[in-house]
């Protein structure tokens, strides 16, 4: 029976239709990781400690880097038909792991962010589970379709495109780690003030929370709306009711970029800095004790390119600073003004443990990890 249904027609088409469709979701959910490798780490990271893994931190970057390199790997050995008989039953048995795990995630261990599309597409637990709900079908029907068919035996052909889509998904992870994300798709990004869009997220969030509630003049029917629908305003239909505060929605709406904050110990200078006219370098520094030689030299090279242009210098880190403490020494002759910063923040600002972001009037217009710079 099982030899029947594989090779009728209609379940051929079917079979192709959901080995392309699983290949495409698994190529845009590895590339969107890969190219932002810490972004899954700090989820791989809050799972392990819902679970009681933290002491595997060590292991969270490799991990990643390699999780969305396969993720990659596999969507595009199942889109050009490499050896699917193998790779379907990878997919099938990660697709059960991930739809049991998700599930945990979003009812009994809860997990905030699954991160299965990076920062290109946000989704809830449940939606992430309900995702996994439907590609485990189609897992399934790919496995099935091939169960026949030999999983090891390679054509060089086929070798050839696993060794070159192996090489290209590492690459991947591995280059957006050494350097920064090859297409940033963070609140922080070049382009970006920092102070404008904080406003911009304050007042949709203020919007966001009040509802207004009205009732239809003809059916009696209430119905909620927000600040930003404007249907409640054609007053022959509507007939306000009352207006409230949606608590719920309170507690869901954290936009990121409202958690920048930039502190001199107790005192906030979050706006001070953010309103510095010119150009301003922060030099994001994850451990100064731990910075090495090369790093703190290159810094150093920042900080005279900086007092040749007339422009300020910052230092800004997540290792509280001691209460006398105002300042880090790069190099013997070199003190930069350091400040505190949350590590999500910093790490949000700037993919990296060591690095700076440049700002003019506010607007972030450069970004390198400490190995790119060459002043």
């Amino acid at each position: 029976m099982g030899s029947t249904l594989r090779n009728r027609r209609w379940f051929r088409l079917l079979c192709h239709v959901c080995r392309t469709l699983f290949a495409v979701t698994f190529i845009l959910s590895g590339f969107v990781k890969a190219i932002d490798p810490w972004g899954t780490a700090l989820n791989i990271g809050n799972y392990l400690a819902a679970y009681g893994f933290s002491d595997y931190d060590y292991l969270v970057m490799p991990f990643s880097i390699w999780l969305c390199g396969a993720e990659f790997m596999m969507g595009c050995m199942l889109l050009f038909k490499v050896r699917i008989r193998l790779v379907s039953i990878f997919a099938l048995v990660s697709m059960i792991f991930f739809t049991l795990l998700t599930f945990l995630s979003a009812t009994f261990i809860p997990v905030e962010d699954c991160g299965c599309f990076g920062e290109f597409i946000k989704l809830t637990p449940w939606q992430t589970f309900a995702k996994n709900l439907i590609l485990l079908p189609m897992a399934v029907c790919i496995w099935w379709r091939y169960r026949p068919d030999s999983a090891f035996s390679f054509s060089r052909l086929e070798l050839l495109l696993a060794v070159l889509f192996f090489v290209l998904s590492m690459s991947i992870g591995t280059l957006s780690y050494r350097h920064l994300p090859l297409i940033d798709m963070l609140p922080y990004h070049k382009g970006v003030n920092i102070a404008e869009a904080m406003e911009e997220a304050r007042n949709a969030k203020a919007e966001s929370e009040i509802v207004l509630v009205y009732r239809n003049r003809r059916t009696g029917r209430l119905r909620e709306f927000s600040l930003n629908d404007r249907a409640w305003q054609n007053t022959a239909r509507w007939e306000w009711v009352e207006t409230r505060v949606d608590e719920e929605t309170v507690d869901s709406v954290r936009p990121m970029i409202l958690e920048f904050h930039i502190a001199d110990h107790d005192r906030d200078v979050t706006d001070s800095l953010l309103n510095v006219r010119g150009r301003m370098y922060m030099l994001c520094i994850n451990d100064v004790d731990d910075l090495s030689a090369d790093c703190r030299h290159r810094m150093t090279s920042v900080v005279k390119q900086a007092d040749s242009e007339g422009s300020a210098v910052i230092c800004i880190t997540p290792k509280p600073m001691d209460a006398d403490r105002h300042s880090v020494a790069l190099e013997e002759g070199c003190e930069v003004s350091c400040y505190n910063i949350d590590f999500k923040t910093m790490i949000t600002l700037l993919r990296t443990t060591a690095g700076y972001v440049c700002l003019e009037d506010g607007t972030i217009v450069d970004k390198r990890n400490c190995r790119d710079i060459d002043f």
